[in-house]
C-alpha cells in the first residue's frame, strides 16, 4: 500500500501546470510615431533632474497609505497561495487526552484513568492536476497583486510630480502677478499726475484702478491654490495637511528632448497595469483547468495510529494502525460541473478581452503623450512670439499715449493682452511638464520598492481602552 501511495504522489507531481503565454487579440505595431535619444532612468522622475522633487517622491512612496494598503493586499494574496499550495503535501494531525471515570458499586468507589494518543495523516492525490492548477492560479494572483503595488506607486509618483509642478506654477504665478501689480501701480501714478494736470479724464484713472483690483483678485485666487496644493502634497506624502514648501525649493524645470522610447512590445511587457492584466488572464486559464479537472474522480489516502493505556508509562506499548484509500467522483450533478467549466471559460475570455483593451489603452496613452508634447512645444513657441509682439505693442502705445497721440484705452488693451500672455506662457510651461510626466508614466516600468513592516505599524497604532476617533 505504501508503494502505491508513492506511485500516486509521483504521478500527480508530473502534471505541474505551466502558465501559457498570452497575446493580445490584435496585431501589435512595430514602433511608435516618434523616438527619443536619451535613455530614461528606472525611476522615471529622476529624468527631470530636480533633487527636491526626488526627495518628495521617495518620501511619498514610503509613507503613502494607499501604497501601504496595496502592500497589505499583496501579503494577503501571497499567503493565500501558500495555503492553496499546502494541500499538495500530506496533512498530519495529532491528538492526546485522558479520561477519568468514577464508579460507585455497593458503597465502594473506584476510579479508572485511561490515557490515549494518536496521529492521523491524510493526502489527496492530485491525479488530474487540479490542486496544482489552483496553486498556480493563486501564485499568479499574487504576482498580479505585486503589479498592483507597482501600478499604485506609478500613479502616486505621477500625482506627486504633477502636484509639485502645479505648486511651482502657482508660486511663479504669484510672483508674476505681484510684479504686474507693481507695474500697474506705477502706471496709475503716472495717469494720476496727468489727470491732475488736466491731460486725461477720470475714466483713465478708474480703468487703471480696476485693472489693479482685478490683478489683486487673481493674486488672492493663486494664493488659495498654493495652500490647497501644499495640503495635497502633504496628503500624498502621508502627512497631515499644512506641510509648507519654501519658494526656493519649488520651481518649473526646463525639459530636454523626448526620452528614448522602446518598441511597443517591450513597453507593454514592463508596464505594471498591463502586466497585471496579463497575470489575471493566466490565472483565469489555470482556474479553467481546475474546473475541467473537477469533473473527474478524486483519490484520497488516509492513515492513522492510536494507542491507549491505563498508565502513561504503558501508553506506547500497544498501537492500532489504519490505512485507507477513497475514490469519489461525480455521478450525477444535474450539469453543475459542465456549467462551471463554461463559466470559467467565459471568465477567461473576459480577462483576455480586458488584457487586450489594456494593451490598446497603453499604446494610446503613449501616442497621445508624444503628440501632446509636440503640439504643446509648438504652442509655447507661438506664445513666445505673441508675447514679444505684445511687449512691442504695449511699449509703442504707451509711448504714444504719453505724447498725447493715443487715448488710454489702446494702452490698457495692450497692457492687459501682454500681462495675460505672461500668465498663459507660465501655465503652458507647466502643461508641457505634465505632458512629459504622462509620457514617462506610459513607457516606464516598475522599480524596486521597500515593503513596509505592518507589524510595527499595527503595534504603534492600536491601543487598549482608547476612545474611537
Amino acid at each position: 500500500m505504501a508503494a502505491c501511495v508513492c506511485v500516486l504522489i509521483a504521478v500527480s507531481g508530473c502534471g505541474s501546470p505551466i502558465p501559457r503565454s498570452i497575446r493580445p487579440l490584435f496585431e501589435m505595431p512595430a514602433a511608435f510615431s516618434s523616438q527619443g535619444v536619451e535613455p530614461m532612468p528606472e525611476k522615471w522622475w529622476q529624468s527631470f533632474e530636480d533633487p527636491q522633487l526626488n526627495a518628495v517622491i521617495e518620501e511619498g512612496v514610503v509613507n503613502n497609505f494607499t501604497i501601504r494598503s496595496a502592500w497589505d493586499r499583496l501579503t494577503q494574496a501571497e499567503q493565500t497561495a501558500v495555503k492553496v499550495g499546502a494541500v499538495l503535501l500530506p496533512s498530519a494531525t495529532y491528538f492526546a487526552g485522558a479520561d477519568r471515570t468514577r464508579r460507585e458499586t455497593s458503597g465502594t468507589t473506584t476510579y479508572t484513568t485511561d490515557y490515549f494518543a494518536g496521529v492521523a495523516v491524510s493526502y489527496e492525490v492530485d491525479l488530474w492536476g487540479q490542486i496544482r492548477s489552483a496553486q498556480q492560479a493563486a501564485v499568479l494572483d499574487a504576482q498580479a497583486a505585486q503589479e498592483n503595488v507597482n501600478a499604485a506607486a506609478m500613479t502616486l509618483t505621477a500625482a506627486i510630480a504633477k502636484t509639485w509642478y502645479q505648486l511651482a506654477e502657482s508660486k511663479e504665478l504669484e510672483r508674476v502677478i505681484s510684479s504686474q501689480i507693481e507695474t500697474n501701480q506705477k502706471i496709475l501714478e503716472v495717469i494720476k499726475v496727468q489727470f491732475r494736470q488736466g491731460q486725461v479724464g477720470a475714466a483713465d484713472v478708474f480703468s487703471q484702478e480696476q485693472l489693479i483690483q482685478s490683478s489683486r483678485s487673481q493674486l488672492i485666487q493663486v494664493q488659495e491654490d498654493i495652500k490647497v496644493l501644499q495640503h495635497q502634497l502633504s496628503i500624498l506624502t502621508g502627512k497631515t495637511p499644512g506641510l509648507w514648501w519654501s519658494d526656493e525649493s519649488v520651481e518649473l524645470v526646463t525639459l530636454d528632448q523626448l526620452p528614448k522610447i522602446d518598441v511597443p512590445a517591450v513597453i507593454i511587457q514592463r508596464r505594471p497595469d498591463v502586466v497585471r492584466a496579463y497575470r489575471t488572464v493566466q490565472s483565469a486559464d489555470q482556474r479553467l483547468a481546475v474546473a475541467i479537472a473537477d469533473q473527474y474522480p478524486v483519490i484520497s489516502l488516509s492513515a492513522s495510529a492510536e494507542t491507549s493505556a491505563e498508565k502513561v508509562s504503558d501508553l506506547f506499548d500497544d498501537w492500532l494502525g489504519n490505512l485507507a484509500g477513497n475514490l469519489a467522483g461525480p455521478l450525477f450533478d444535474a450539469g453543475f460541473s459542465k456549467a462551471e467549466v463554461q463559466r470559467t471559460r467565459a471568465v477567461l475570455s473576459e480577462r483576455l478581452n480586458d488584457y487586450s483593451q489594456s494593451v490598446l489603452e497603453a499604446l494610446q496613452e503613449t501616442e497621445d503623450a508624444i503628440s501632446q508634447e509636440w503640439h504643446q512645444r509648438k504652442y509655447i513657441e507661438s506664445l513666445h512670439k505673441q508675447l514679444a509682439l505684445a511687449q512691442n505693442v504695449y511699449e509703442r502705445t504707451y509711448e504714444y499715449y504719453l505724447k498725447g497721440q493715443l487715448d488710454y484705452l489702446r494702452v490698457l488693451t495692450a497692457l492687459v493682452s501682454m500681462q495675460g500672455l505672461e500668465q498663459r506662457e507660465l501655465t503652458a510651461r507647466r502643461i508641457l511638464i505634465d505632458r512629459r510626466i504622462d509620457l514617462c508614466r506610459s513607457i516606464a516600468g516598475g522599480w524596486p520598492l521597500q515593503r513596509p513592516d505592518n507589524t510595527e505599524m499595527i503595534n504603534q497604532s492600536l491601543f487598549e481602552e482608547k476612545e474611537p476617533l
